[in-house]
């Protein structure tokens, strides 16, 4: 039986601002894929993200998203969609004045959770995968960098995503952080199934950690690995 894509551009432009920065981008991703788009900076990485979680728009050619249609989604659709990928950013992006539980209910209320019983059992879940099953109740100030990042990676695990977006996840990070944060993506990648994005200027980490590899250049984006 032939897997569907969780991810899937044809012959897609990739708008950064108002310019397109990649023409006729091809590339699939299916459930359990871990896969690298690498590039200089500037040259259309971030904008691929953008444009799978709908924040940039298709500026021609086809592209779907866990089963929604890029170019003719609604705006209301829009957040149905977000619930189904999971984004890591390289600042992390947390919520300074709450604790870690209420940086992770705050996502919950946001997408549609209601019962508090439910949140508190998925929250316990998702800190548990990540090994921060004990600092439920600190600020993120009193994180170190990569305990945030693992907090933030548990945020994006609460909706149990089809992909996760990973965006220069260990950009902040020492080595030895960076490598545990790696690590754990590889772990919820191959536990999971879920499909893993990762955009990364640091080369080195897709031969530690193989996958198929996009590389960005020259106004567009080819699978080199």
């Amino acid at each position: 039986m032939e897997k569907t894509p969780v991810i899937s551009f044809s012959h897609a432009d990739i708008l950064g601002g108002d310019n397109i920065v990649i023409y006729g981008l091809d590339l699939q991703v299916f459930p359990g894929d871990m896969v690298y788009i690498v590039g200089k900076v500037g040259s259309g990485k971030t904008s691929i993200i953008r444009t799978i979680t709908a924040e940039n728009p298709l500026a021609g050619g086809s592209g779907s998203v866990c089963g929604y249609d890029l170019g003719s989604i609604r705006k209301k659709d829009i957040p149905y969609l977000r619930r189904k990928l999971g984004v890591v950013f390289q600042d992390f992006q947390l919520l300074m004045g709450r604790t870690v539980e209420d940086n992770l209910s705050f996502v919950l209320k946001a997408t549609g959770w209601k019962d508090g019983k439910e949140m508190s059992r998925r929250i316990e879940e998702v800190l548990e995968a990540v090994g921060m099953e004990t600092k439920a109740h600190k600020m993120p100030h009193q994180l170190s960098g990569g305990e945030q990042q693992r907090i933030a990676i548990a945020r994006a695990l609460l909706n149990e995503p089809e992909v996760i977006l990973a965006d220069e996840p260990t950009g902040n990070l020492d080595e030895d952080t960076a490598e545990g944060i790696l690590q754990l993506l590889k772990k919820i990648n191959g536990e999971k199934n879920t499909a893993v994005v990762m955009v990364t200027h640091n080369r080195s980490i897709c031969t530690r950690y193989p996958g198929r590899v996009f590389e960005t250049a020259d106004e567009s984006c080819k699978e080199i690995a």
